[in-house]
């Protein structure tokens, strides 16, 4: 079975942020009010949707974001 552009599918988009705890936890939260913007709205949401945050020490490969780190280091966010 081909995927036509126009069939709709899951599709996960990843973004690595160096931050803290709370930063990171701020940026889930814009996300998330950018997916759904009237989190008090009637269920089913529109747009079906999930949202997770996970630590670089939780990643099943931990030097996914290597690069992220040394332009940190580099950037003097360290």
């Amino acid at each position: 079975m081909s995927e036509s552009a126009d069939d709709p599918g899951v599709w996960e988009v990843r973004l690595g942020i160096y931050a803290t705890r709370k930063q990171a936890e701020e940026v889930k939260e814009q996300i998330t009010r950018l997916l759904c913007p009237d989190p008090d709205h009637a269920p089913p949401c529109p747009v079906p949707w999930s949202v997770s945050m996970l630590h670089a020490s939780d990643l099943e490969d931990p030097d996914s974001y290597a690069e992220l780190v040394e332009q940190a280091r580099i950037e003097g966010h360290s």
